[in-house]
């Protein structure tokens, strides 16, 4: 009897062992065959590029306490924690996506999707041009740079399979307004509201066109958050990019998410969304601790403030969204009502592969 029982447990440690191989071997089947996600924008979506060039202290989050939350160390993210992107990529089931500057990132990594986003960048080359950022347009001659990489590495058939089947993420505008107002922009002054605006829009959809000429189909698109006394309100409209290029373009999907209606709707009902404070930022200095000045010190002096309890504000700097706000938009955008983010979700354009 003990030689059976032996025997069985044997046959049960082999059967363990084969259950878990066949276990990873189809989690990592599942996993390579998810849909790549592709990110462009600006500091809402930056995930660290700008650690790697050399811009102005505002337009890095590399110090102190950015990252606290979640990582615990500042990763050049423009918030406590995690951002949109991040929480898009565990909804897709994919790694946290990369920053293209990383240094020692690889095909494989790629193969999931890059972040390509810039701090301070906008849709105009001249926005913050001058600190040294990556513009909208610099970003698609990045991507353009990694589909080149795939079809060195793994061929012409594969490189389209993962760009065609892939979601790209767009966030940009904010610093075009925001930039004209903090110097003497001869570009802004020379133009009519609404005609920088269309300057502005126009990029935007040369940006898109150069995504699909390569094959990209899928885009995630999130319009203007509240910006009040600014002429961009409708940069990203879907009846001026959206639908536009749905007409022309055969096989183009996207997903607009409303921010400007999200971000209101939690402003005037926080403690809906579990904020005691929405006016207010977390970290920072002046009025509202609305000046950057988080993370920096002068000597021996800290310059900034910093709040007890982020989880209680909406805002973590003066300009960025706490972790606890993005994963409320994040989740809006996968696969929020349809007054909110449509003609699809992004959860929809991730299974539509």
């Amino acid at each position: 009897m003990a030689n059976i029982d032996g025997f069985r447990s044997i046959i049960l440690l082999f059967s363990t062992i084969i259950l878990s191989i066949n276990s990873i071997n189809c989690e990592r089947s599942l996993l390579t065959k998810q849909a790549a996600l592709f990110v462009f924008g600006d500091s809402v979506f930056d995930v660290g590029n700008n650690n790697y060039i050399n811009t102005f202290r505002a337009a890095q989050a590399n110090v102190w306490p950015y990252g606290q939350t979640t990582f615990k160390f500042p990763t050049g993210r423009n918030s406590d924690g995690r951002l949109i992107p991040d929480f898009i990529a565990e909804y897709a089931w994919l790694p946290l996506i990369p920053p293209y500057l990383q240094p020692g990132n690889s095909v494989n990594q790629f193969t999931y999707g890059v972040n390509f986003a810039s701090a301070g960048a906008g849709a105009l080359i001249e926005t913050y041009q001058p600190q040294n950022v990556i513009p909208l347009g610099s970003q698609l001659n990045n991507f353009k740079n990694v589909e080149k990489m795939f079809k060195e590495k793994l061929g012409d058939a594969e490189t389209k399979r993962i760009i065609s089947r892939a979601v790209y993420l767009i966030q940009i505008g904010p610093n075009d307004y925001f930039y004209p107002f903090s110097v003497n922009a001869s570009h802004f002054q020379s133009n009519s509201k609404d005609k920088f605006v269309d300057y502005v829009i126009g990029n935007t959809t040369t940006v898109i066109e150069g995504i699909y000429k390569i094959g990209g189909r899928k885009f995630g698109i999130m319009n203007m958050g509240r910006l009040d006394c600014v002429p961009g309100m409708l940069t990203m409209d879907p009846t001026r990019i959206g639908s536009y290029l749905q007409r022309r373009l055969p096989g183009f999907k996207y997903s607009l998410f409303d921010s400007y209606t999200a971000g209101t709707e939690a402003m005037e009902n926080p403690t809906k969304y579990g904020f005691k404070e929405v006016k207010k930022a977390c970290c920072g200095s002046g009025p509202f601790r609305g000046s950057s000045t988080c993370g920096y010190r002068s000597g021996t002096s800290r310059d900034f403030e910093l709040c007890e309890n982020v989880n209680d504000y909406m805002f973590f700097d003066g300009s960025h969204t706490s972790e606890k706000a993005n994963q409320q938009t994040a989740e809006l955008m996968w696969d929020g009502p349809s007054d909110l983010v449509g003609p699809y979700n992004l959860k929809t354009l991730f299974q539509n592969i």
